[in-house]
């Protein structure tokens, strides 16, 4: 995709995700597919040949939809390793690589003091949803 075409795609494919209803939703992506399916078939292909998956995305409580879209905390760590590794071509022995990384996650894991918003209510549609597996772990 091009860059310049990146932002709006990316503001039209958010209707997508945050819209309140699966129905809604599946509205959006046609306003999505409408604006997009000529210039960008794939991504538009991908959602439509995916959307059964999808879509389990909006049996979920609108604050645990916000928290899964909004906190990928995988992708993030990776994107913050990717920073401080990607400078490096050459590791002379594994340790160096391993010592790099064990001390960008401690810098990292520093700025996951924010806690995140509705957590009580989420953790009690989890623990409702998933009929308490979750409490073992608390």
């Amino acid at each position: 995709m091009a860059s310049k075409d990146q932002k709006s795609f990316m503001k039209d494919l958010k209707n997508v995700y945050t819209a309140p209803t699966e129905e809604a939703a599946l509205l959006e992506l046609d306003k999505l597919e409408e604006r997009w399916l000529k210039k960008y078939p794939l991504p538009i292909k991908s959602w439509n040949d995916n959307w059964g998956n999808l879509a389990t995305f909006f049996e979920y409580p609108e604050e645990i939809r916000t928290i899964i879209y909004t906190t990928n905390a995988v992708e993030s760590l990776h994107r913050q390793f990717r920073k401080v590794t990607k400078t490096r071509s050459l590791f002379p022995i594994d340790d160096s690589l391993k010592k790099m990384l064990f001390l960008a996650y401690r810098d990292i894991s520093k700025k996951w003091a924010m806690p995140l918003r509705n957590w009580s209510f989420v953790i009690s549609q989890f623990s409702i949803i998933f009929n308490n597996r979750l409490m073992p772990f608390l």
